[in-house]
Parts: C-alpha cells; structure tokens; sequence
C-alpha cells in the first residue's frame, strides 16, 4: 500500500523528496568532516618475562654503645658485635624474578643477592669469597638460584628453588629492612642455620598447607672436603635435609612455619676426630617454630620457639622469643621483643674477636678465636621504634631504628664485659636507605 502511494505521488513531489535527501546527505558529509578522527585504542600489551625483573638495593648503617665499655664487646650479638663502634652493615644490590603466586602453569624465576659490609662476616658460604677480605666489611654472595613453578601434584604445584638460598628458619632474616629491630636475637644468632646450597621444594598441598623438603650440604656451605681443609667449601662430607610445613590461617591472619635442618654439621678436622667424633655421620638437628598472628590491623605477635642439639659434643641449646610489634601511626612503629635461650654446654653462644674467627671456626681453624659465655641461660629484652618520615619519592621506604637492649644471665654467669659482668645494656639505632632501579 505505502509503494502504491509512493508511486502515485506526481513529478513535483518526488522531486522535492529527491532533493531533500541530497541536501541531507550533504549536510551529514560536511558534519563528519568537522568531526575529528577517534583512535582506536590497541589492547595492552601482553607483558613479558622481562617486565617482572626488578632491581632493587640497600645501605644499612648503625651504630651501638655499650654500658659495660668496650671491654669483651657486645656479648650475645653477631651482627652488632663491636660495643662503642658505627657499622657499615649492608650495602646489598637485588637482582630477581619472582615466581608469579597466581600461576597455574610452568612459570621460571631466579634471584641473586651481593651484599658488602660488617654483616658478610657471618653470612658466608664457606669456600666463596670467605677468606678473600680480612677486614670488618666484607662481601657476600646471599642468594643465587634458579627458581622453578610446576604444576604437579596438587592444584597449587611445586615451587622448587635450586642453588644458593636463606634458610627456612626462624623469625628473623638477613636482610635488614624485614626485620622489626636492629639488633638480632640469640635464636637468630646461634640457634638456626643463614644459608643453604642445594635443592629446596615446596609443594602446595592446598591454600592452607605447604610441605618443604630439601637437601643441602649443611650449614652456610657450599661443596668440596678433604681432612683438615681450611679452605673447603663445605667442612665435612655429609649431606643434610631440610624441610617442614606451613600453616596459613584465618585468611592469612596466622601463619606457622615448622621447620627443621638435620645433618652433620662439625668440620672435618684432626682435632674433631681425635675428640671421639666423626665430623661426617654426628647430626646436629636445628629445630624451629616461627608463628605470626596479626591480631589487629595494628597490633602483630610473632612468637619463636627454638631447640638445636649437636650429637657429635652432645651439646644443646633451646628457647624461645616473643614479638610485639603495634604501629602507632602511618610512619611509626614500636616493637617488644623478650627472650630466654639457654646454652646448656656453652657451646654455641660465643664471640669472634677476629674480623675471620667466625669462619675459621665453621672451617676447623686451629687458629681462630671463640669465646665462649659458658653454660649460661640468657635473657634478653629489647624495645625499638621503626620511623618512617616524609622524604622525597627517591628516598621512599627510609627507615630509622633506634632501641635500647637489656642483656643478663639468669644463673649467675658473667659472660658479658670480657667475662667480667651478668649483664649489659646497649644502646643503638641503624638507618636503612632502599632504592630502584628497575
């Protein structure tokens, strides 16, 4: 019916129509010219392997002041060892990939570490760069390994880490800024291993559980032995396990780490041989329970327990930590930590007067230094801040450390003050300057 009326319209209608729908599309051309051209916007680019690597640093300097004077210096602690004295503790450069958490395929990452400074002087692999600088600073290796992502076994996979990599122990670690206080507890110090190389797995058994096992040649070792090395990569011939679990609790709020490091541990030397014990098959077992429990947005709970026992000189030590950390506001913090470690044969706890006593100890070296405190139960209480202040974006993540620190032996031992005093008080602080590049 509308085509019959269409064609029924006479010439002068339909030329108007024709005319009309001229103009019109005329007029929408010269609209569509004004109009300026709209990009289409590409998807983003898929980003690649490379563009997770990241490379990152640290200078960590401190200082710390002793009431007992100079004298025996600050007994009970490595890493702030020398009382009345300023530190260069790490000056330390990153490279890493992680392995990406939300991966459901193979995924590959690796980290290197290198640190410089007083620290290195208790976090060597023995045989690498151990003996090369006999000064306070000196250089480490920290990490070095390949990391793997395999989808096996359970939904969540395996990770496994080989090469040179920190221990699973413990609530401390070394590196500076993960820490919530300067100096280091005695568990820290001489109840768990630093470092491993060899082969680590973690399988995710579900989002609660995770299992550890590895193998490693020991304790802060590396590889190569023979009797009386001074020099040797790893100071006997046995291999050592390493492994536990973790628990991951109300939502993340609770986490804890069991975990264990079993195997020979004393150098292989004449003088370890002729004492009746056999530096290759003696087991030192390095035991360690590390829960952290953020109770409030604020307040965080960390409480370490820690056994260790040496079959070769059947020798143990044993304790226990507890953290209080509640951050007061955006940039400030404050942190308790109390402890009680008790040194049943005198056998671990010691201070290495020698810039290369640590290591030559590690080593069997008939001719390195250790002073023991005896057979000493410890306490320790220390309380610190962890300030934040505004500072320019480059200088973003600068922390300053101040505490004060109560050392004693609760039977009656003078271990502190050269062997002359039950206690000390120390006093110290450290500034931690992170930076990026990349």
């Amino acid at each position: 019916m509308a085509r019959g009326l269409v064609n029924g319209w006479g010439p002068t209608m339909k030329a108007i129509i024709t005319s009309s729908v001229i103009v019109l599309a005329a007029v929408t051309a010269a609209n569509a010219a004004d109009m300026p051209l709209k990009a289409v916007k590409a998807p983003p680019p898929v980003p690649s392997w490379w563009d997770s690597v990241t490379i990152t640093g640290l200078v960590e300097v401190g200082a710390s002041g002793n009431s007992n004077g100079s004298a025996g210096g600050n007994f009970g602690q490595l890493f702030t060892d020398k009382a009345n004295s300023g530190f260069l503790n790490q000056a330390s450069l990153t490279v890493q990939r992680p392995l990406d958490p939300k991966a459901t395929g193979y995924d590959f990452g690796f980290k290197f570490q290198a640190m410089y400074g007083s620290d290195a002087r208790y976090t060597h692999f023995l045989g690498e760069f151990d003996q090369s600088i006999g000064e306070r600073n000196q250089f480490d290796i920290v990490e070095a390994n390949a990391l793997f992502h395999l989808p096996w076994l359970t939904s969540g996979g395996v990770d496994v880490k080989v090469g040179q990599y920190v221990t699973l122990e413990g609530a401390e670690v070394i590196n500076a800024p993960d820490n919530a206080l300067y100096t280091h507890s005695y568990i820290f110090n001489f109840g768990i291993p630093f470092k491993h190389t060899g082969i680590l797995t973690t399988t995710h058994v579900n989002p609660v559980l995770d299992i550890y096992a590895g193998v490693d040649t020991g304790v802060n070792t590396t590889f190569g032995n023979h009797l009386d090395c001074f020099n040797c990569g790893d100071n006997n011939k046995g291999a050592a396990f390493h492994g536990g679990f973790g628990l991951n609790l109300l939502d993340g709020a609770l986490t804890v780490s069991a975990t264990t490091h079993i195997g020979p541990e004393n150098p292989n030397v004449s003088s370890v041989v002729l004492a009746g014990v056999d530096p290759n098959t003696a087991l030192r077992y390095l035991n360690d329970v590390t829960t952290v429990w953020k109770a409030t947005d604020k307040l965080t709970l960390t409480t370490d327990l820690n056994y260790i026992r040496d079959d070769g000189f059947n020798a143990t030590g044993y304790g226990v930590a507890q953290y209080a950390t509640y951050a007061i506001n955006d940039w400030l913090k404050i942190t308790g930590r109390g402890e009680i470690w008790r040194d049943n044969n005198g056998f671990f706890v010691a201070s290495f007067p020698g810039n290369l006593d640590f290591v030559g100890i590690e080593h069997g070296n008939p001719f390195a230094t250790a002073i023991s405190g005896g057979a000493t139960t410890y306490g320790a209480l220390t309380v610190g801040l962890a300030i934040k202040p505004p500072v320019p974006k480059q200088l973003e993540g600068l922390v300053i450390r101040p505490e004060v620190r109560y050392d004693t032996s609760l039977n009656n031992t003078t271990p502190f003050g050269g062997g002359t005093k039950s206690s000390q008080w120390t006093f110290a602080s450290d500034l931690i300057i992170p930076f990026t590049i990349k």
